[in-house]
């Protein structure tokens, strides 16, 4: 890759070596680490969440999300969550987000939860999207996670998805210097949230709990070098309380990191670019990626096999752009063989040359690199990101590439998708298929 792009972007948070990175593809696996984590956290729990949808529990019988969270408020730990409160612009997430109703709130009181909460609204039109987990923070057992996956019953599957009705998903699990910044962002969020005045903006009542911002980045816990990139809105965080080694930002204009890596990461790329997200529409990743192909790399884009309307706008701009660069392959994921069922893929994640990953919330479309809060963590490091394409591969494949380079390994995806798609259900192998944008 061409040194060039491996400079941080403009961002919140520098680019920090020291990092232990590891993946978590597919909810079942994520969450089962995550409450392992937090079984054995010996401060704290803070976590961002946007989507809580009913019927949803953590595996090994643990109960729904307050079951866990109040377990470890009962033993001692600090406790606590960032809910989005969406607005009559966004009603149509009303089901599915804890909000904080008079309903809502009669439940927490009737369980007793000591969960601390503040709910926090977005500019207007967009949403409070980060997914992420801190688990001892500021202490030198400080782990974090960010990614994709919400608290949804469709998204907690096993790898393959066996499961009926299914979500592809991945959270980055990660430790050392940059998880820091994961805290800094959770304290800025927090001291910062919209609501947190109102006396049902907040859980307790009383709110009193601003949190003091990090002064010195976590230890060194491994050999990664990561970056922590958001999405903020301009005017949503006033506090530009800088990170540890960080130089100060102008936060209250906005952040657009992940936009500005995304581009970085695609006009650097020389062979290979592989991604998974659930909307595919930003027009100037788009534009970026079609030049990446006129150049001679190899894109695969893996998205939702069966479109809704945000995947449908999508589609408008690659049929007039990638569709017609040979290059290029869409590709969706199905499941059960002989009995077909699509897997809706909801991850946020893109490698690029077997050298560099960003896995987080932000989908490839403007809501998200422009409007919502979002947060990715992207990862410099050859190991760690041939592992993890390897590991894709496997599941979408059935096949191990491991041994393969990349653009070998990419040859070969679309070899066993095309078989997919044009053979008999009763001979797929894993779960690839090749979607066609003209028809999709």
């Amino acid at each position: 890759m061409e040194e060039e792009w491996i400079a941080d972007v403009p961002a919140s948070y520098p680019v920090r070596g020291g990092n232990l990175v590891r993946a978590w593809v597919d909810g079942l696996p994520a969450f089962t680490r995550i409450c392992e984590v937090i079984e054995s956290a010996r401060s704290s729990v803070w976590i961002t969440v946007t989507i809580l949808r009913d019927g949803f529990a953590l595996p090994g019988g643990r109960g729904g999300l307050f079951d866990v969270l109040d377990a470890a408020v009962a033993r001692g730990l600090d406790v606590r969550v960032l809910f989005w409160r969406h607005g009559p612009e966004t009603e149509q997430f009303g089901p599915i987000v804890f909000s904080g109703s008079v309903e809502q709130r009669r439940f927490l009181a009737a369980r007793g939860s000591a969960v601390k909460i503040r709910w926090d609204r977005a500019g207007h039109g967009f949403a409070q999207h980060q997914k992420s987990w801190i688990v001892d923070a500021g202490q030198p057992t400080e782990v974090a996670f960010v990614g994709g996956i919400n608290c949804n019953p469709q998204a907690v599957v096993h790898k393959g998805h066996p499961e009926p009705r299914s979500t592809h998903d991945a959270y980055l699990e990660l430790a050392g210097p940059s998880a820091t910044d994961v805290r800094h962002n959770f304290v800025q969020r927090w001291n910062a949230a919209t609501e947190r005045h109102r006396d049902d903006g907040r859980w307790p009542v009383d709110g009193a709990d601003d949190l003091a911002f990090p002064d010195a980045v976590g230890p060194h816990r491994g050999d990664s070098v990561v970056q922590i990139q958001r999405t903020i809105h301009p005017g949503t965080i006033e506090d530009a309380h800088p990170a540890p080694g960080a130089d100060a930002f102008p936060i209250a204009a906005g952040e657009r990191s992940i936009l500005h890596q995304y581009l970085a990461a695609i006009t650097g790329a020389r062979r290979t670019i592989y991604l998974e997200n659930q909307y595919f529409g930003e027009e100037s990743v788009i534009g970026a990626l079609t030049d990446a192909c006129d150049r001679g790399v190899t894109v695969i884009a893996v998205v939702p096999t069966e479109p809704d309307g945000g995947t449908i706008a999508t589609l408008r701009s690659m049929r007039s752009a990638l569709a017609s660069r040979p290059t290029f392959l869409l590709a969706g994921l199905v499941a059960g063989g002989g009995d077909p069922r699509p897997v809706y893929v909801h991850d946020k994640l893109m490698i690029v040359d077997d050298a560099w990953v960003t896995i987080g919330s932000a989908n490839i479309h403007r809501a998200s690199l422009h409007g919502n809060a979002e947060i990715n963590a992207s990862v410099w490091d050859p190991d760690f990101a041939r592992a993890l394409r390897t590991e894709l591969f496997a599941e979408h494949l059935d096949e191990d590439t491991g041994a393969l380079s990349g653009p070998d390994a990419m040859h070969r995806f679309t070899e066993i998708a095309t078989a997919n798609t044009v053979g008999p259900a009763a001979a797929r192998r894993g779960l690839a298929v090749v979607l066609d944008p003209r028809t999709y």
